[in-house]
């Protein structure tokens, strides 16, 4: 048995596993009872892997590796989006830079160029990915504009189309102007921007009552141009008899209505508000309401239309100021307050977006959605963690028909076809230049693309052969579970289990895992415009993938957002330590430490049966046993967290502190079959960790397993350990002995408090003490039966077991209480207690002195108001350490008393 090197580099060995286990078919679908089959979230083709990626991915292959071991039938796909709005912007800005412009160049070559983009740089989020060990068939890698899927994407245009679902209408949508396209609700981003409320009047035709105007409040004064009426609560009492009155819009001299709508809160502004339907999602419901003129007063650029004098031509902060500074000249300009409000940036481009009355194609969502809502009340797709659900439900309840049209070259052309002849118009599945209604040859194709949320919506099912091979799909569909963000909920959650129960009939997923959001160290959500984004790559270069994606599924709790513990170069950008997935690399040299010096001494070693043949051992397989199942438990559950949390305690402590700890005594000075015994138990024991911990940390795991020889209950004939059994409980259950574990958990609680006292005063860890035990007869009977491992390795010179009627105090000790016992450990001369007293109660004093310090600090208004979150944070912190540390030493003095 070749020796494992002293030390392990992920760096050499993580790329060389990855290669083995590719080249070995190990990631291709495998074959067993029961599926699972997942997909991974398509990542844009011109992204790369950040921290939601890494996390996402890292609970996937989780998943899929574990339920790979338990001998199921896995597939998980992988794919890429070709991600419209983001992958033009890209190739124009490079054309740009070639002093090259789309419209020049013409369609044709435009997409060209973006066949040419995806090609040279498509691979790199897919090779990012492979680097993390995460077991997808690279082989079957699916892309959203490759030939079957685009068939897949048409046909349920088509058929959505000829069914009455898809249909084209005159709706407002958030337009950017500076992507020239409509962007969806769900994408728009809400930014807190500083602005203004502007006080304008609005001279009445004809006075009412002595009223001869009436003020409005817009936080946009440049869209009047396009108001066709003025809107009052009907709660407005004060305001009705204005009702039906018309004022002079100033500037474009239109008469407009004063008219009273639901949607007017009678405690904003003055109570009067300009209705602009073409310009705003509730000025457009009340202007369809009331039947009011819609005048889109913008072009695609939001820039003014020609017909508004000299405002026509300027941008819309031009107008703005212009429009402003004309009620101003005229009178007409009452005032003007600062406000705080919200406004919808694109969220590629980051401009303003206007809304904006254009056409576009619809799914009209009524007849999909409540089957979808169902699906997820009886239970069919279960949402986890179980309050995303409401979320889920919520949204649909409100769903508005769907704005699927995208004024992008790049992307699934809209299947229409037009004839300019004769007025034909029809969806096709095959293109056609030639009218089959008149046969005219004026035929044009829609020159809108669908967005990609429209094609992604389709991927559990036109990834696995829909329509054309749906055999493929049997065994596969629906899908395991989808693990996803909370932020897509609406926009592909919900789509695709409306769309599968359309074209499937089934449910496309059984489960839904959302995972936390990864916000920066300070809790702002990370960016590459703040300069405070995690690169993955930078993590694995510095620790390891096992160690990032360990570091990330403890992160896991049932919280929304998470706070990643990284420190960033402000001026590079670049990580420059991350202490919490350094704590995981020291977990990934524990494993590998401990393994090496169990593999170290395995001369003479006979695969066999493990055995209980010493308290410890059996309390040993008694806990292991509990952590199969525990584990077990956890991963079908998607208790990712808990799982990686719980195993690293199991590992670290049970496994590593104490169990290898106390073995060292029979391998290195046993008899032989005591030496061959321990052996046993000790490969079978990392045996079943290594497969434990594999799902979370595969590489050092593969590694380790790899170095073992056969335990006795396996034959270890697997290749590699991710195609190695799982260790089922069922067969661990035998092991299961509570009266052991309670007994030896005993033993283990009386030796900790041994070490805790050496510690606390300084002590040898060698120096052997006395100690008595004050506890019922029950305990004392357990303890004495272990006096022998006590006494050796909590290194005692003497263990004295009383009941509390027989027990007196020993001079020159200290206690430790316990629930259990009281244990009082004998220090004798080797402490002087008198001056230890002294020394502590002076540590005391200072301390005490600290602590109304920072008390008399958060207790001041004035810096709490003023004081950044983290630094508050850090008094508190502050304060807790050192109360604690007073309680502590409070009872280090009453040791004395």
């Amino acid at each position: 048995m070749e020796e494992m090197p002293k030390t392990y580099d992920p760096a050499t060995a993580e790329p060389e596993l990855i290669d083995r286990w590719i080249e070995a078919g190990c990631y291709q679908r495998s074959k067993g009872v029961g599926d699972c089959t997942v997909v991974i979230p398509p990542p844009n083709v011109t992204g790369i892997l950040h921290m939601g990626h890494a996390m996402d991915d890292t609970i996937q292959d989780a998943f899929v590796r574990y339920n790979r071991m338990r001998g199921r039938s896995t597939r998980w796909i992988l794919g890429t989006d070709h991600a419209g709005i983001a992958t033009q912007t890209k190739v124009d800005k490079k054309l740009k830079s070639e002093g090259i412009s789309r419209l020049e160049i013409g369609r044709s070559k435009f997409l060209d160029a973006c066949w040419d983009w995806t090609h040279e740089y498509g691979g790199t989020i897919v090779s990012q990915i492979k680097r993390m060990g995460c077991s997808i068939d690279f082989s079957d890698e699916k892309f959203t504009m490759s030939p079957e899927f685009s068939r897949a994407v048409r046909k349920v245009f088509c058929d959505w189309y000829h069914d009455g679902l898809i249909y084209r209408g005159k709706r407002i949508v958030n337009w950017c102007p500076s992507c020239c396209t409509a962007i969806s609700d769900d994408e728009a981003e809400y930014k807190d921007e500083k602005g203004h409320l502007w006080y304008l009047r609005y001279p009445l035709v004809e006075p009412v009552d002595g009223v001869e105007y009436v003020t409005v409040a817009t936080t946009r004064p440049e869209t009047m141009l396009g108001d066709t009426g003025v809107a009052v609560s009907p709660n407005d009492e004060e305001k009705a008899k204005l009702v039906g009155a018309k004022v002079m819009l100033p500037i474009v001299n239109r008469e407009i209505e004063i008219f009273s709508d639901w949607h007017v809160d009678a405690g904003f502004g003055t109570g009067f508000v300009k209705v602009t339907p073409a310009h705003d999602p509730n000025d457009y419901a009340m202007g369809q309401a009331h039947d009011l003129p819609q005048i889109n007063i913008f072009d695609e650029h939001a820039v003014v239309v020609p017909g508004y004098g000299e405002f026509s031509g300027m941008t819309r902060d031009e107008c703005r100021e212009a429009v402003v500074a004309w009620f101003d000249e005229h009178g007409l300009l009452e005032k003007v307050e600062e406000l705080d409000h919200s406004v919808m940036h694109c969220y590629r481009c980051d401009t303003a977006l206007e809304p904006w009355l254009s056409e576009q194609w619809f799914v009209a969502v009524d007849k999909l959605k409540e089957r979808a809502t169902q699906v997820v009340k009886d239970g069919e797709v279960t949402f986890h963690p179980a309050r995303w659900t409401q979320t889920y439900l919520t949204w649909m309840e409100n769903l508005k028909d769907w704005c699927i049209s995208r004024q992008l070259w790049w992307g699934h052309r809209i299947p229409v076809f037009y004839c300019e002849d004769c007025g034909w118009e029809d969806a096709l599945m095959e293109d056609t230049d030639v009218c089959p209604k008149c046969g005219g040859h004026h035929v044009h194709q829609d020159e809108d693309v669908l967005d990609t949320w429209f094609s992604s919506q389709l991927w559990t099912f036109a990834t696995q052969g829909w329509p054309d091979y749906p055999e493929q799909m049997q065994g596969h569909h629906p899908t395991k579970v989808l693990v996803t963000a909370r932020d897509i909920i609406a926009l592909w959650v919900a789509r695709m289990i409306m769309s599968s129960l359309y074209f499937t009939d089934e449910v496309p997923f059984h489960d839904v895992y959302i995972y936390a959001t990864i916000l920066a160290k300070d809790g702002s959500r990370m960016s590459k415009s703040k300069g405070n984004g995690v690169d993955p790559m930078e993590l694995m270069e510095k620790y390891g993938a096992d160690a990032m994606r360990y570091n990330l599924l403890t992160l896991i709790t049932n919280n929304q957002d998470v706070k990643f513990d990284a420190n960033i170069d402000k001026k590079t950008h670049k990580l420059i330590d991350s202490p919490r997935t350094e704590q995981a690399r020291g977990f990934v040299t524990k494993i590998w430490n401990a393994s090496r010096f169990v593999q170290m001494n395995l001369e003479g070693y006979e695969p066999g049966a493990p055995a209980a043949v010493t308290p410890e051992d059996a309390w040993m397989l008694s806990r292991l046993a509990r952590a199969v199942s525990r584990a077990t438990e956890q991963l079908e559950t998607y208790a990712f967290g808990d799982y990686a949390r719980e195993i690293q305690s199991f590992f670290w402590g049970d496994v590593c502190d104490w169990y290898i700890e106390l073995c060292k005594g029979r391998l290195l000075d046993g008899t032989p079959e005591e030496r061959l015994q321990v052996q046993r138990n000790l490969v079978f024991v990392l045996d079943t960790c290594m497969r434990l911990l594999h799902p979370a940390m595969p590489f050092v795991t593969e590694s380790v397993w790899d170095a073992l020889p056969a335990s006795g209950l396996d034959d270890h004939s697997a290749q590699f350990l991710m195609v190695a059994t799982w260790p089922e409980p069922e067969r661990y259950s035998g092991f299961v002995n509570e009266r052991a574990e309670k007994d030896f958990e005993l033993a283990k609680e009386l030796v900790s408090s041994v070490r805790s006292t050496r510690a606390r005063y300084r002590l040898s860890p060698r120096a052997e003490l006395r100690v008595d035990v004050k506890a019922p007869a029950d305990a004392c009977q357990t303890l004495a039966a272990q006096a022998d491992f006590v006494r050796s390795v909590g290194h005692l010179s003497e263990l004295v077991l009383a009941e509390p009627g027989e027990f007196a105090r020993p001079e020159g000790s200290v206690s430790v209480v316990t629930p259990e016992f009281e244990a009082y450990v004998v220090v004798g001369d080797l402490v002087d207690l008198a001056a230890e007293s002294a020394r502590l109660s002076k540590e005391l004093a200072k301390a005490e002195k600290d602590l109304a310090g920072v008390e008399r600090t958060l207790a001041n208004e004035g810096f709490m108001a003023k004081a950044a979150p983290e630094v508050v944070e850090k008094k508190r912190a502050q304060a807790t350490e050192l109360t604690t540390t007073i309680e502590q030493l409070k009872a280090q003095i009453a040791d004395f008393a």
